[in-house]
């Protein structure tokens, strides 16, 4: 037989309780571990920014009579390049 490893201490059950070695200028709840949002709200901002500007260019290029797949390609060229201008556009 083995001997048992010696048992963790119990953690507090508030997250107010725990003594914390993050700054106290801070206000609010403190997030747990993986409850961080999958992207942030200036990432997701920029991307829906930039597929709107994507089909915005895209369906104006079908409507002058271009083939679809070269409008596809203009609405895609379109949302990069724009998502790499609205990054550092919007803070």
């Amino acid at each position: 037989m083995s001997t048992p490893e010696p048992v963790q201490p119990v953690l507090a059950a508030r997250p107010d309780a725990a003594v914390s070695s993050e700054p106290t200028g801070r206000s609010g709840p403190v997030p747990t571990p993986g409850t961080e949002p999958f992207v942030s709200l200036h990432t997701a901002v920029v991307l829906l920014a930039a597929v709107v500007i994507g089909l915005v260019i895209a369906t104006l290029t079908v409507l002058s009579g271009v083939h679809p797949a070269a409008a596809a390609v203009a609405g895609l060229t379109a949302a990069g390049a724009g998502a790499t201008v609205l990054r550092t556009l919007i803070r």
